[in-house]
């Protein structure tokens, strides 16, 4: 009962910490437009083209395809009571797998030439 309490107890404490940190770096974001709009001036225009969407959907599908491959494994251990030994497990993987796959469809469907 204890060893579960400490597990929960630390995944809330990573959770905590890492959208923490993003809304610190949101805050740091905002005051940098608050000081630049009291001195007149303006946020440079940042390029975001489809260029982006493909590179976040490269990235992001490569992220699930490593994480689909590292806890294949796992069905393994499980005997014989998922087919292909693919389980809930690898949720974690085919996730960000298809989400990826997604950005890099989204990128060559809006694709003008």
């Amino acid at each position: 009962m204890f060893a579960d309490f400490v597990s929960c107890i630390s995944i809330v404490s990573v959770l905590l910490v890492i959208f923490g940190f993003l809304a610190f770096l949101r805050y740091m974001n905002y005051r940098e437009t608050i000081a630049l709009a009291e001195k007149g001036l303006t946020r440079p225009e940042q390029k975001t083209g489809r260029s982006t969407l493909l590179r976040w959907g490269i990235v992001i599908t490569a992220l699930g395809f490593a994480l689909s491959v590292g806890l294949y494994p796992i069905g393994f251990s499980s005997g014989k009571i998922y087919p292909f030994h693919l389980g809930p497990w690898m949720l974690g993987g085919f996730v960000p797998l298809f989400l990826g796959l997604g950005l890099v469809l989204l990128h060559f469907l809006t694709h003008k030439d």
